[in-house]
């Protein structure tokens, strides 16, 4: 007779684990005591009712038959006691950590449109989630994800109201984020203001839709901002190719500007050819990247004698918006890495790119929208802090800074 080391699995067509099998039972007994518990404090209630008799008016009447509530570990098996009244008066009971027609826990539904913004499509959903949950879990359809992200909707209108007079507001950065949404007559330019409250906190202020960034659209983005109680303030940073100018020159005209280098350094890098690109760019950085104002101006002025002869349409390109190229300057030399670009909300977005195409081009523009909100939302998360928040302070007060340097006033010198 042979002797085998092999050991035959009855269901080795599917992955079981001990452990998460113990926390599913330990689970349901903790949530039939729990339950029981709460049977016990509504049937206190009715201890003074009896009958003609004189037995109880109000009884337990067994359970309703057992549901499954979808968790975060699995599936797990829910009675739901049942009471009666022997004197017919009207009597339910409904647990509190059970309610009626819920099928899964909390945490479950704000994960479900979770992992849609994360990149998996509603039809997907279903599969995905019996991998993470197990193969008993049911009543996750693409149905059902759509229901869960209507919260979204309702959660960007109240962001939207929220009043914005709590903190002052130092700095703003604001660009037009195209999503590439098809399916629409126009693409969907969503108009977003990013701002660094006193404490050095960046947080998001406006997410909204508009019309291909007119002045317009950016005149009724700020106006709702101002309506919400948003001071004016100190600068305003962006590209030059938007009616965002105009429009705050209208409603916060005392706001200084600051057009983004990054931005200003691939236009006028357009009008050059390949070869002479490299070259340019590096007398590009010469300007934006010296060490004072007047460094920076004679770097500007070399840059325009060196090209305007040949590619006038690069020089002027850099000349036109030269005085709000420089307004760094004005502010703390701390801040400069942060205020000369509108990186924080080209970062921020760069997953929009990567969302919409997974979606394949299935959203609405209300549900592109909601989406761009709740991305923002998730990056908001881990920004970090301001570098040098200690100097807005400063900033707000109006104290005068040369070259990122703060300056002296003669009156305290004098006194």
């Amino acid at each position: 007779m042979g002797t085998t080391n092999i050991v035959d699995f009855a269901r080795r067509d599917e992955m079981t684990d001990a452990l998460t099998e113990l926390l599913k039972t330990g689970a349901q007994q903790l949530i039939a005591t729990a339950v029981e518990a709460e049977l016990v404090s509504y049937l206190a209630q009715f201890t003074g009712l009896r009958t003609d008799a004189g037995h109880a008016a109000v009884v337990r009447n067994g359970h309703h038959p057992a549901r499954p509530f979808q968790t975060g570990i699995g599936p797990v098996s829910v009675r739901i006691p049942k009471v009666r009244s022997k004197d017919g008066t009207p009597v339910t009971f409904r647990s509190a950590l059970v309610p009626p027609y819920v099928r899964r826990t909390k945490t479950l539904e704000a994960a479900l449109p979770w992992l849609y913004l994360k990149g998996i499509s509603s039809g997907e959903m279903a599969p995905a989630l019996k991998v993470l949950l197990g193969p008993d879990a049911v009543g996750l359809s693409a149905n059902t994800v759509s229901r869960l992200k209507r919260d979204w909707a309702n959660e960007y209108e109240a962001w939207k109201g929220a009043e914005l007079d709590d903190e002052p507001i130092v700095y703003i950065w604001a660009d037009g984020v195209h999503s590439g949404l098809r399916g629409e007559d126009d693409k969907l330019c969503a108009l977003v203001i990013i701002g660094v409250t006193a404490r050095g906190k960046k947080r998001f202020l406006a997410i909204e839709d508009g019309v291909r960034e007119s002045t317009q659209s950016w005149r009724e983005v700020l106006l709702n901002l101002k309506s919400r109680g948003m001071n004016a303030p100190k600068l305003a940073i962006g590209d030059g190719a938007m009616g965002f100018w105009a429009a705050i020159d209208e409603v916060y005209p005392e706001t200084r500007h600051q057009r983004c280098w990054q931005h200003k350094t691939m236009n006028v890098l357009n009008c050059l050819p390949k070869l002479s690109q490299p070259k340019a760019k590096a007398a590009l950085h010469d300007i934006w990247q010296a060490e004072t104002k007047v460094d920076a101006e004679k770097a500007f002025d070399l840059f325009i004698k060196t090209y305007e002869p040949k590619y006038p349409k690069a020089t002027l390109c850099l000349q036109k918006d030269r005085e709000e190229l420089m307004a760094f300057f004005d502010f703390p030399a701390q801040h400069w890495q942060s205020i000369r670009t509108s990186n924080p909300i080209e970062s921020a977005f760069a997953t929009i790119r990567h969302r919409t195409k997974r979606s394949k081009g299935c959203l609405s523009r209300d549900g592109m929208l909601h989406m761009m909100f709740k991305l923002g939302q998730c990056a908001e998360q881990n920004w970090r802090k301001l570098r040098g928040f200690d100097y807005l302070a400063k900033v707000i007060t109006g104290v005068t800074f040369k070259d990122g340097i703060e300056t002296t006033n003669p009156d305290q010198i004098t006194a």
